[in-house]
């Protein structure tokens, strides 16, 4: 797909608050009719900029999630590429360039040791990445 268009990007918006908001609800939010706004979704599931719906347990609910950090390593003609790609994936739930060693840090979140390892080998398969390492967050402090 190309570049999201303004309509695009609060869609995206609200369902990141909400994915069970309805067509007409999101419509009256972005104040654009309900086919604009069952046009738009249908782009972006086409496209693959939303690959799935999932959702967002309340951790006092029992339900523990696996956090870790991951710094990457990217061949510097490839970033935007790389950046593309690890944008798509729903387990990474910030992705912030720096300086330093590392060029790219990511937040990650998963709800199990299986998804948290399919992340990982999802990630090594991404052309452009040349190191990574990821750091399982085993406590907070603050």
């Amino acid at each position: 797909m190309s570049e999201l268009n303004t309509t695009d990007r609060k869609l995206l918006a609200i369902l990141r608050q909400n994915a069970r908001a309805s067509i007409t609800t999101i419509a009256q939010q972005l104040g654009v009719s309900r086919a604009t706004v069952q046009a738009s979704l249908g782009r972006l599931l086409q496209s693959n900029v939303i690959q799935r719906f999932t959702i967002e347990v309340d951790v006092s609910a029992g339900v523990d999630l696996i956090k870790a950090v991951m710094t990457i390593e990217v061949q510097g003609n490839l970033t935007s590429s790389v950046v593309k790609a690890l944008k798509k994936m729903p387990e990474i739930v910030s992705l912030h360039s720096t300086n330093g060693a590392w060029d790219l840090v990511a937040q990650i979140e998963t709800t199990s040791l299986p998804e948290f390892d399919g992340l990982l080998r999802r990630t090594r398969e991404i052309t452009g990445i040349l190191n990574s390492e990821t750091s399982i967050l085993l406590n907070t402090a603050k």
